[in-house]
């Protein structure tokens, strides 16, 4: 399945594989913890192509990153096959059970009840983290799958240090643990500190079977049998049938252009290509430059408010309803978008066409990696929430992701992040939620960036300026250091880090008419470059997280 570009004419495209990267040896890997990026490193330097280090460092991650992914979520895996440029994005997004309806979180009055999809079984969709673990090793791997999962059943029946970064989020969330997820995190009834080891045996099985019977081994089976009681136990509607009936999907990405760069990025289920497609036509059309003037900063916010007005109102599982991506993508509809900014005046979002509002969490995680032969995944993977929904099957060490809150639970109100949706994400049996997960890669004469992120619905924006920062000249550190802002469309503000705008540039931007909110830095980047001229490496993890990024340099170019 070769991609094919969803639009045309944003200036020339820049080809799909590039010589150098057969030619120089050379790996690299960014993830959002030092143990996942050791063992992704292991796997590589062991002979291990991108596609077993991915795979590798996504068991890792779900084991020592519990807030962000697990084998109880799933993700996104953005593929690039060298030697004959081959791409797909491997979609493992969770699916609704069987036994869900539009109005399963609806209460006898009428309203949505927000805890029913968001703490316990009940708002767990079925996991697609290990059907695509298994498919991507035994599709595009080298390598058996039992040796690709050992260093995370290690993490899990040893014990990690925990981190500060976990310590706090066990401290905080550990009231809405349950199942057995309270005696793995609080084993003594009180949180895990800072240094101490964090031990899952019961994990360290789940993942021990996933290695030796592969698909079944989760799906069906003892893991299996223990996954449907445990959620009916916490009020899930799981059936054997449900597990059963997953499968990943593969699926063309989404090909975007901006200028001379060419970008393959994330189709739906994700939103974010989409978004891509469109920001970047139409700061073309805009004449938009990366300057940092309170110009850029306007024009740039406007776009994204289009682009998050157009998820709201079309975007959905493509498998369920049908999604008119030739127009969302097009050049005709990035125009007509761009004709309606004012450079001189913030466009108040109640003023574009309506939508109803309806979104994600923000702790998910991301690894992109690059090997010798210039394979390359970009990888985002979530449970939502922090911990999912918290729960815990017995027996399994697997806490059930809250992905069901990702649909749009009742037109007309808004989730647990305030984006905004219709009736192409409302909940169906068997079907994928909307995501911004937005794994991408970006060819141009500077070379290659693999790059994502967590998030929730700020993982669009993020990569977008990731990809105008690397554009610009910046290298990896600054690109994933770069300060960051936000709009969704709904609610109509600006969110800005702290060091994004000075006082002067915010009361400038507030003269605009444009409201504002300073939040925390968000966010975990994970990048990998390799420069065009000299097929040099390079690599970054987030500083505002705790993961870590290594590089085997390449030989110098004769």
């Amino acid at each position: 399945m070769k991609p094919v570009p969803l639009f045309a004419g944003l200036l020339l495209a820049v080809t799909a594989a590039t010589a150098w990267a057969a030619e120089l040896p050379g790996h690299a890997c960014a993830t959002a913890h030092p143990l996942a990026t050791r063992a992704c490193m292991q796997v590589l330097d062991d002979g291990g192509n991108a596609f077993d280090a991915a795979v590798a460092a996504s068991a890792a991650l779900a084991v020592v990153e519990p807030t962000g992914s697990g084998i109880g979520g799933g993700g996104f895996w953005l593929l690039h096959r060298a030697h004959d440029g081959f791409e797909v994005f491997v979609d493992g997004r969770e699916t609704a059970p069987g036994a869900a309806h539009a109005d399963m979180y609806v209460t006898a009055d009428g309203k949505v009840d927000p805890l029913l999809s968001r703490d316990r079984a009940l708002a767990a969709g079925i996991p697609g983290e290990p059907a695509a673990l298994v498919h991507i090793a035994r599709t595009y791997g080298r390598k058996p799958l039992a040796e690709l999962l050992a260093p995370a059943i290690a993490y899990a029946r040893e014990g990690f240090a925990v981190d500060p970064k976990l310590a706090a989020a066990i401290a905080r969330h550990l009231p809405r643990l349950s199942g057995d997820a309270p005696a793995v995190f609080a084993p003594d009834g009180k949180p895990l500190a800072e240094g101490e080891p964090l031990r899952q045996p019961d994990l360290a099985w789940t993942l021990e079977q996933l290695a030796r019977h592969g698909h079944r081994g989760f799906y069906d089976g003892a893991v299996a049998e223990r996954l449907l009681r445990g959620a009916q136990a916490g009020g899930g509607i799981w059936t054997a049938e449900d597990l059963r009936h997953y499968s990943i999907v593969e699926r063309e990405p989404l090909i975007a252009y901006f200028r001379d760069h060419r970008i393959v990025t994330s189709p739906p289920p994700s939103a974010g290509g989409v978004a891509i497609a469109q920001v970047f036509q139409q700061l073309e059309a805009l004449g938009w430059q990366d300057d940092g003037s309170l110009r850029s900063q306007h024009l740039f916010v406007e776009t994204l408010r289009r682009a998050y007005r157009d998820r709201a109102e079309w975007l959905g599982d493509p498998d369920f309803v049908t999604l008119p991506l030739t127009m969302l993508t097009g050049r005709s509809h990035a125009l007509r978008l761009a004709a309606g900014i004012d450079p001189q005046r913030a466009t108040p979002s109640a003023d574009l066409p309506p939508v109803v509002p309806a979104a994600e969490g923000t702790d998910t995680t991301h690894l992109s990696v690059l090997d010798a032969e210039g394979n390359r995944v970009a990888a985002t993977l979530s449970i939502n929430l922090p911990f999912g929904s918290g729960y815990m099957a017995p027996g399994t060490g697997v806490l059930l992701n809250d992905e069901m809150d990702d649909f749009a639970a009742q037109v007309g109100v808004a989730n647990a992040y305030g984006l905004v949706g219709t009736a192409p994400n409302a909940i169906a049996p068997h079907k994928r939620p909307l995501s911004s997960m937005t794994p991408s890669f970006v060819e141009g004469p500077r070379g290659l960036l693999v790059i994502g992120t967590p998030g929730g619905s700020r993982i669009v924006t993020m990569v977008i300026q990731g990809i105008l920062s690397w554009i610009g000249g910046a290298d990896a550190q600054a690109v994933v250091a770069r300060p960051r802002l936000h709009h969704q469309y709904l609610p109509d503000f600006i969110q800005l880090e702290a060091d994004a705008a000075d006082a002067r540039r915010q009361a400038a931007l507030k003269a605009l008419g444009h409201e504002l909110r300073v939040f925390e830095h968000w966010g975990n980047l994970q990048v990998v470059t390799r420069d065009a001229a000299s097929g040099a490496l390079d690599a970054a993890s987030d500083p505002r997280g705790v993961g870590a990024a290594q590089v085997r340099q390449p030989e110098a170019r004769q």
